[in-house]
């Protein structure tokens, strides 16, 4: 592979789930004190070979609320060539936040020093997988414009933040679930306008999606990351297909998760054909078996080695994309309970941080790096 030349090297963003602190909510639905880490020490072995319980190393079961924290995170991301995070933010329409703690504190205290945006995570977060079957825990609405302005004005304060990830000057903010926002178009529409009269030159909006030629500019988003949507379990199979169909049943009897080769699925997490619009994102790992059991889906295989060969194929999207917002996003820095993060874990330590870091430095190579006189 060519590398990449340093005109051409994005910006890496890994994305952050700022949940690892007690809430009122949580203590209601799971018990008093529970955090991801509940899910994280508990988990099993669900078959030969299943690396669980996958633990935390050098950080350990933290808790968010405490800075030193944050800022410990912050200094190991930075030192390994990641250049922001992506926090997750919740709003589930009438002013209704969850989680927000870290980041509010992260935004009041101006520490760490780390450039970052927000991900809108605008989902119904429901217990269906989590042992509490079709229990709908917390709505995620769109009650309409005027809380569209309650929301954009609860944000301008980080779109304002010196530290905030931009694209020609204008805040980077994304959408998990973008086709479920009513009438999108009008709404970032309505976000762009409100930002322009706050004195911003607009809002950079990105979408989340798994299709690589998705076009996102009807719907009124700039361009999109594309994520892979691997992480559904056993789909459903037709009865034309009854061997499939019995494998599947026999898997679900003897309680076995979806399992999947991290080495099968490279070329699809970053394919070769993908619009220009389209922004890599590589994943490290995958394992939700600590939320979700044998319903989770289990990336089986994956190794800092492989991961590597990942971000080579991104690396090279990036090198050819032609687009002010180059950026590579990384799902995710701290997703314990998905076994889906770049924190040093048990099993490989730092190796997926001083690959990342390798690749990086590699592609900052001049193309050209000689051949002696």
């Amino acid at each position: 592979m060519q590398p990449v030349t340093a005109q051409t090297q994005p910006r890496v963003v890994a994305l952050y789930l700022a949940q690892y602190h007690p809430i009122p909510e949580n203590d209601e639905w799971w018990g008093t004190g529970f955090t991801e880490w509940t899910n994280v020490a508990k988990a099993q072995p669900l078959y030969p070979g299943h690396h669980q319980p996958s633990l935390p190393a050098d950080l350990g079961f933290y808790d968010l609320r405490v800075p030193e924290t944050r800022q410990a995170q912050a200094d190991m991301a930075r030192a390994y060539g990641v250049d922001a995070f992506c926090y997750y933010h919740y709003w589930f329409g009438n002013g209704r936040r969850l989680l927000q703690r870290p980041f509010d504190e992260v935004l009041a205290s101006g520490k760490p020093d780390l450039p970052f945006m927000l991900c809108w995570a605008n989902q119904t977060w429901s217990g269906i997988w989590h042992g509490l079957e079709s229990k709908t825990l917390i709505e995620q609405t769109y009650p309409g414009p005027d809380d569209h302005r309650r929301h954009f004005e609860c944000l301008l304060p980080a779109f304002r933040d010196p530290r905030y990830l931009r694209v020609n000057g204008a805040p980077v903010f994304m959408v998990f679930r973008p086709l479920e926002l009513p009438d999108s178009r009008a709404t970032l529409d309505l976000w762009r306008a409100m930002a322009r009269e706050a004195g911003l030159p607009g809002i950079h909006f990105l979408a989340q999606h798994w299709d690589p030629v998705w076009d996102p500019r009807p719907h009124g988003y700039d361009a999109f990351v594309n994520a892979s949507a691997f992480t559904r379990r056993r789909s459903w199979v037709p009865w034309s297909q009854p061997l499939a169909k019995l494998k599947n049943k026999l898997l679900d009897l003897r309680r076995r998760p979806t399992v999947v080769s991290y080495a099968d699925l490279i070329d699809h997490l970053v394919p070769d054909t993908a619009s220009e619009l389209a922004i890599p994102c590589v994943m490290p790992n995958w394992d939700n078996t600590p939320r979700s059991s044998w319903k989770g889906v289990v990336m089986q295989g994956s190794t800092p080695e492989l991961f590597g060969h990942q971000l080579d194929r991104a690396l090279k999207r990036c090198a050819g994309r032609q687009s002010a917002d180059n950026l590579l996003f990384i799902k995710s820095w701290n997703e314990w309970a998905e076994g889906n993060h770049l924190e040093p874990g048990r099993l490989h330590g730092h190796g997926y941080l001083k690959v990342l870091k390798e690749r990086l430095a590699a592609a900052q190579a001049p193309a050209d790096s000689g051949t002696g006189a």
